[in-house]
């Protein structure tokens, strides 16, 4: 039997596969995997007029707030019946990563399913898929007239996987951010530096002392040594998730115009993921002291720097993530190794927790032939429809009406 190849679906209600067994919201999900929203030259466009139809299929306003030139995130909102409540927001981005097709065994683009009920696409982890999952749990809930109290505000926001600079990063900045009266943020469940390393140039035929090219070794030495000492404690057992060590990855090298000449300068980048148990401060002192041993005038620069470690309480006194104990869930805390735009929500002081209901599934974001099985997909609508009745009844707060 071959993988099911067959064409987008007209939405939530709309056709499902040719033998009429395909689930609408399956349906759904692999229509929006096959719209390209792909760096470096994402189809926002595309993009707001899908979810421009899901705001009318569900019969919720949309607004549309552009933060920087092209770049616009949806709001998307159901009024609580009682809106002086501080609002819930369900928030996930539009865009994926690039990816390698030579790599893929199906065209990253066109969500086929296989004979397993596998679904291949950019995106089905990260995070295509919570997109989908919140609109059909509403779409659920509000089919049955279920009300809730606090006002529920769903984002869709861009450019979140090149760092979020020109969209939540801006969004939070925004008079209209201010007056969604937030209390709590849901999301799905860094720091990248680059070195100089100046040097010598000179003909390649000769031994040319204080070349960029040994200073950049030591440099690539030094980081990939505690890469190293990380992954060992991580793979002992001293620590037991991602969350717990610091990641490093050497990402790009740059220098060199000539085969036969010594360059006079040569850049290393690094993709770094440290934990808010580290010592930031601390931390900015190794890599200084890494530099100054790799050579004269070698120096580091941050292309990103957070230097907020707000963590969001998962203990028991925290009335959100009590919530979370409604919908029926086993749950395991950890602190997830990549940077989500929830620590946009943190560093202005708002409650923000990490959450993509993919039990059983390989993790594969940003990783070749990512896929997510329709029945884990399925579930994971299952999951909202509790879990978002549950966090837009958390019981007012101090100060709230």
């Amino acid at each position: 039997m071959l993988p099911d190849k067959d064409g987008p679906s007209q939405g939530g209600g709309g056709t499902a596969d040719p033998g009429g067994s395909e689930d609408p919201a399956v349906s759904l999900f692999r229509e929006y995997l096959r719209l390209r929203t792909v760096h470096p030259e994402p189809d926002y466009g595309a993009a707001l007029r899908f979810l421009d139809r899901m705001a009318l299929e569900l019969k919720l306003p949309a607004k549309k707030v552009e933060v920087c030139p092209g770049r616009v995130v949806l709001i998307m909102t159901w009024l609580g019946s009682k809106p002086s409540l501080k609002s819930i927001v369900l928030n996930s981005h539009v865009d994926v990563v690039p990816v390698y097709q030579e790599h893929w065994k199906y065209d990253a683009f066109a969500a086929v399913k296989d004979d397993e009920g596998n679904i291949y696409g950019r995106g089905a982890q990260d995070m295509k898929c919570v997109t989908i999952q919140y609109i059909e749990a509403v779409r659920r809930l509000r089919a049955r007239g279920t009300t809730l109290p606090r006002t529920v505000h769903f984002l869709f926001v861009p450019d979140e996987e090149v760092g979020g600079h020109a969209g939540m990063e801006m969004f939070v900045k925004h008079p209209e951010f201010t007056k969604l009266n937030i209390g709590f943020a849901l999301d799905e469940g860094d720091r990248r530096i680059t070195v100089k390393c100046p040097g010598d140039p000179g003909h390649g035929s000769r031994f040319v002392e204080n070349t960029a090219a040994e200073k950049l070794r030591r440099v690539i030495n030094a980081f990939l040594d505690f890469r190293e000492s990380e992954r060992k404690r991580l793979n002992t057992g001293e620590c037991f998730t991602l969350g717990d060590v610091t990641t490093v990855n050497m990402t790009k090298v740059n220098g060199g115009v000539a085969y036969n000449v010594v360059p006079a300068h040569m850049d290393v980048s690094f993709d770094m993921r440290i934990p808010p148990t580290v010592d930031l401060q601390d931390f900015e002192e190794r890599i200084k002291r890494w530099c100054r041993e790799a050579g004269e005038d070698v120096t580091y620069q941050f292309a990103q720097k957070h230097m907020d470690q707000e963590v969001t309480s998962t203990a028991d006194s925290n009335p959100w993530w009590s919530a979370f104990s409604t919908a029926n869930m086993n749950l395991k805390t950890e602190i997830f190794p990549a940077a989500t735009d929830s620590r946009f929500f943190r560093a202005v002081g708002l409650p923000a927790i990490g959450f993509s209901p993919m039990n059983n599934t390989p993790i594969l974001l940003h990783d070749h032939n990512e896929f997510l099985n329709e029945r884990v997909f399925l579930r994971g609508i299952d999951v909202y429809e509790c879990l978002v009745p549950a966090l837009a009844s958390v019981a007012p707060g101090p100060g709230e009406a």
